[in-house]
């Protein structure tokens, strides 16, 4: 089965995973911005990986745009963020319905890891962007739990990929269903 790893990687932790997983199945990593649609046409298997951003998926659309396109593929895709993995709620309902369609998600594979976030290397309008949401969360109240999360989630410094949390996405990329 011939595979391909594409990601969209703003600070390095979903081009870190896309290495990982590249390296795993001993298939090629490539940038997003290198890929077009038709390129994946030629590949059995499809893995797309990219950030969290308010629960969107960093450039998911190569994938959703062109979903009739390839269907029929193994389709495999991945977020980094920092959203714990145990809010379920946020990944299995806010993410998911932000990016894809219930068809979508009857073909798509989907898999959540950690990511990073070092503050020296935020941008200035991603660092603004925390700093008022956690104003905004922190002025609140009666905060949910999920605003208290992101409020928490404000503060993270620090790098927080995992190289074994892929195994479960390489087991099933090797499998031969779709």
């Amino acid at each position: 089965m011939k595979t391909i790893v594409v990601y969209k990687s703003k600070y390095g932790s979903t081009k870190t995973y896309a290495e990982w997983i590249a390296k795993e199945l001993g298939c090629e990593a490539k940038d997003a911005k290198k890929v077009k649609a038709e390129d994946l046409t030629q590949y059995d298997t499809v893995i797309y990986g990219g950030g969290l951003y308010a629960e969107v998926i960093a450039g998911v659309s190569l994938i959703t745009k062109h979903f009739e396109t390839l269907k029929e593929k193994k389709l495999i895709v991945f977020s980094t963020g920092l959203t714990p993995l145990d809010c379920t709620d946020y990944y299995g309902k806010m993410v998911v319905e932000k990016n894809f369609t219930p068809d979508m998600m009857e073909r798509i594979k989907l898999y959540h890891y950690l990511g990073k976030m070092v503050v020296s290397e935020l941008s200035l309008p991603h660092k603004a962007a925390i700093k008022g949401l956690k104003k905004l969360m922190s002025s609140k109240e009666n905060p949910t739990e999920m605003e208290k999360l992101l409020i928490s989630l404000c503060d993270a410094d620090g790098d927080f990929t995992d190289k074994d949390a892929i195994g479960e996405l390489v087991a099933y990329a090797k499998q031969d269903v779709v």
